[in-house]
């Protein structure tokens, strides 16, 4: 971790081992800045690519830390973000028929759909982990610590 405060977590990974709930297990391609609040219902995962930086924004609980790991539901629903800058929202079929089979109360819609109203702002305002500065400070910090 990079930073750890009361409501954030700043992180990276490289070549990361990833379990999925389902059990499936893949290792991360290329270096990424992760980030996690407490008080908003995603994350966001920056890749870095020579192509330019890319992200993949969960729409999830907020993070609860525990001393095995960082934990959330994810709620399938995701929005990526590609360096030209376009949006995609992805995996709405997959959101509504889990939305339908674990019977998701209305709330959590409301919530979801008012988090994706936020992220969609911070995406266009570059705000937080959507600005290049932050990218490049926390990349640099990575860096830094891993001596690469």
């Amino acid at each position: 971790m990079l930073k750890t405060s009361e409501n954030e977590i700043i992180g990276c990974n490289e070549n990361t081992l990833v379990t999925e709930s389902d059990g499936r297990r893949w290792v991360t391609r290329e270096p990424a800045i992760v980030y996690f609040h407490k008080h908003y219902w995603f994350n966001i995962i920056a890749m870095i690519r020579d192509t330019g930086v890319s992200y993949y924004c969960n729409l999830a609980t907020p993070f609860a830390l525990d001393k095995e790991a960082i934990k959330y539901i994810d709620y399938d629903l995701d929005v990526k973000v590609f360096p030209d800058g376009e949006k995609r929202l992805l995996d709405v079929d997959e959101y509504a028929l889990h939305s339908r089979l674990w019977d998701y109360p209305p709330e959590i819609d409301k919530i979801l759909h008012y988090n994706v109203d936020i992220l969609i702002d911070w995406i266009d305002k570059g705000k937080g982990p959507f600005s290049q500065a932050y990218v490049d400070l926390w990349m640099k910090r990575y860096q830094e610590l891993t001596h690469h």
